[in-house]
């Protein structure tokens, strides 16, 4: 069975399946109104940690650092073609929806180029997936990618291309892909959706597990910590713990600001340093000897095979994930 088939015959079922939910669809991603730029923390700003709740409130200060916009030079290898550069400061996002004033995704990078003609790209939105599909890209199909950033590794994902933010000195590749491959990728997209249709527009991700606990059927809000990056109102990796701690299961968060770490540069996110759930098991803060770290999306594509990506919880828009885990990784606190 081609994708193409594949997609037709998933998407009818998703349709039917639909319509029998009040909640409504759109054509194509909704834009908000007025975007206004990001302003940007200094890079050389040392590493910050905020312990929550702070003032009895689960909310950062309104001083709290902010990231950069990308503006170096940027390169993206694709497959057959070679390797091509590009100006950030010139890509528009294909998802305002998501995306703050300045900021774009590694699809947005591919995008662009096509647009400019550097290669024959035709590619869509699609709503059963809420995601940006590329049907051909210089005469071929089934494309996929690998991204990194800074300090970072090729590793294998299953997680949407429009919505990995860009980083300066990030690693982008694409490559084709077997048929079969993409149609299990793009099959846990529209499962995501039919989860999110079935909670009626909400994100209820039904297994979470902290260490050693586990929460079932966890319903998620967005608390808009990287609003500098993305749009009020996207729901991130981060704000799953920042839910369950709404939702009085979780005592006591750290989070840690790296402009930069290592090699990376930059970082301009979150760490999360302590997770204090009252199990008494890694309830201390991180160390160099231990800490935390997650995955989330489809189980089909648990740990290295596709969930477990180096995106930072903070930035990391979700749309209705099968599981999350958080574990520690290291000697116990």
């Amino acid at each position: 069975m081609t994708v193409g088939r594949f997609l037709v015959r998933f998407t009818a079922l998703v349709a039917v399946l639909l319509g029998s939910v009040a909640c409504a669809t759109t054509d194509s991603p909704i834009v908000p109104s007025n975007p206004t730029p990001p302003t940007t923390t200094s890079p050389d700003m040392p590493a910050q940690s905020y312990v929550l709740p702070l003032g009895g409130l689960w909310e950062l200060p309104a001083d709290s650092p902010t990231g950069r916009i990308p503006s170096s030079v940027g390169t993206i290898e694709i497959e057959g073609l070679g390797a091509f550069t590009f100006d950030p400061l010139d890509i528009q996002t294909t998802r305002p929806d998501i995306f703050a004033a300045g900021h774009f995704s590694v699809f947005d990078v591919v995008a662009h180029l096509g647009n400019k003609d550097w290669f024959t790209l035709d590619y869509h939105y699609k709503e059963s997936l809420d995601t940006h599909v590329i049907d051909e890209l210089d005469g071929r199909m089934n494309w996929w990618y690998r991204a990194y950033y800074s300090g970072g590794w090729s590793e294998i994902n299953a997680y949407r291309m429009d919505m990995l933010p860009y980083k300066d000195g990030m690693t982008i590749k694409l490559n084709t892909q077997p048929e079969e491959y993409m149609g299990r990728i793009y099959n846990s997209f529209a499962e995501e959706l039919l989860r999110k249709s079935v909670n009626l527009g909400r994100v209820v991700i039904p297994e979470v597990r902290i260490g050693t606990v586990v929460h079932t059927n966890v319903p998620v809000s967005a608390h808009d910590f990287r609003d500098d990056v993305l749009q009020p109102g996207t729901v991130t990796a981060l704000d799953v713990l920042l839910s369950l701690a709404d939702q009085k299961k979780i005592n006591r968060l750290k989070l840690t600001w790296y402009s930069s770490s290592g090699d990376a540069a930059p970082v301009d996110s979150f760490r999360v340093g302590q997770i204090d759930d009252g199990d008494g098991i890694y309830d201390e803060e991180a160390t160099d000897a231990g800490r935390w770290l997650y995955e989330t999306g489809s189980l089909e594509f648990s740990g290295f095979s596709g969930s477990h990506i180096c995106v930072p919880s903070d930035v990391r828009p979700i749309v209705s994930p099968e599981y999350m885990t958080w574990y520690w990784l290291g000697s116990p606190a």
